[in-house]
């Protein structure tokens, strides 16, 4: 959980991997620590894919906004579990095709805080907020969310990696159902995670996990589709990562698609 009383200094365990900065490594961004490459290393010795696999949910991002902004109209969003920024961010993407739109990033990495202030800036006409708090903490969220966002118009909620982050005892479903509800109708869903489809990736999980400050959890394809009950899937519902909405122009990687699923779901 969040600990806003210890200083942000206190709370980058330099000495142990984060999830945010691993990610940043296997991204190729240089805003982590020895200790995040070394666990980035061990992961990809373990699992070659796994980089392009954090490219592939990037790219998932910036499809799902595009849609989010440029098809379904919304024009505000809730991005939880932000990571460092890098390209394509939910504001960049969203304000190049409507500079009105709002975005509220959520993040509890002292780093990603660090950077957010300094980085994510939105345009004149829109609006950009970061909130430093743990997914877990619903109620936060929301109250803080509700300073930028308007929650009687539909909302973007992008949730990338971050259920993986819960194990089951935390209810990461009630975690999602929560969030959802809190949304008007004519939201939006958009949630990607690994899957456990593949034992070399499970195996290089374990190893992350067993040294690292925090854990990754894979879960199957139906589990992460079971985040989208209730809601109504857009086309062509929640498959593999690369497989959603993909580029014309783009290759995709038959062998890293499979170890990742994503979906967005229209909120009825």
């Amino acid at each position: 959980m969040n600990e806003p009383s210890r200083s942000l200094t206190d709370r980058l365990q330099t000495d142990r991997p984060h999830s945010a900065r691993v990610w940043n490594y296997l991204l190729g961004g240089k805003d982590n620590y020895p200790v995040d490459a070394e666990a980035g290393d061990m992961i990809l010795q373990a699992f070659p894919d796994f980089a392009q696999i954090a490219r592939l949910q990037r790219a998932f991002l910036a499809r799902a906004v595009h849609f989010l902004t440029a098809e379904a109209g919304i024009r505000q969003f809730l991005d939880i579990g932000t990571g460092l920024p890098t390209a394509n961010n939910t504001h960049e993407v969203a304000q190049r095709l409507a500079p009105e739109c709002r975005v509220v990033y959520v993040d509890n990495d002292p780093l990603v805080l660090t950077h957010a202030r300094a980085l994510l800036a939105g345009t004149p006409e829109g609006a950009c907020a970061y909130i430093d708090a743990d997914v877990r903490d619903v109620d936060t969220i929301l109250e803080q969310a509700a300073k930028t966002l308007d929650f009687s118009r539909p909302i973007g909620l992008t949730m990338l990696g971050i259920m993986g982050q819960l194990p089951d005892e935390d209810g990461p479903s009630a975690i999602v159902d929560r969030l959802v509800a809190a949304l008007p109708s004519g939201s939006y869903l958009a949630l990607s995670d690994g899957t456990n489809t593949s034992e070399a990736l499970n195996t290089a999980i374990r190893t992350y996990n067993a040294n690292s400050a925090s854990s990754y959890h894979l879960r199957s394809p139906e589990q992460i589709a079971g985040f989208f009950h209730g809601l109504d899937l857009v086309d062509p519902g929640v498959v593999r990562t690369a497989a959603w909405r993909p580029d014309p122009d783009r290759p995709r990687d038959d062998v890293a698609q499979g170890h990742a699923a994503s979906g967005v779901g229209r909120k009825p």
